[in-house]
């Protein structure tokens, strides 16, 4: 499983709200809920995750090995 709970790390740490991603950045309402649900999501969003923090894609994600 891809866990994105370093990416709300981040965020908190850049000051960037999802209010402002939305408004500011036109980020979907559902790709941050698919981000949340750890659901799968593009490497193009993944890529514009990156652009507007600034930070490489293992800062936002990480691999959880299935039991």
């Amino acid at each position: 499983m891809i866990s994105y709970n370093k990416l709300w790390q981040v965020m908190k740490q850049k000051g960037v709200s999802q209010y402002m991603l939305i408004k500011n950045y036109r980020v979907s309402a559902g790709q941050l809920t698919r981000l949340r649900n750890n659901e799968s999501v593009s490497i193009h969003t993944i890529e514009m995750f990156c652009k507007i923090l600034d930070c490489q894609p293992g800062d936002l994600m990480e691999y959880i090995p299935e039991e």
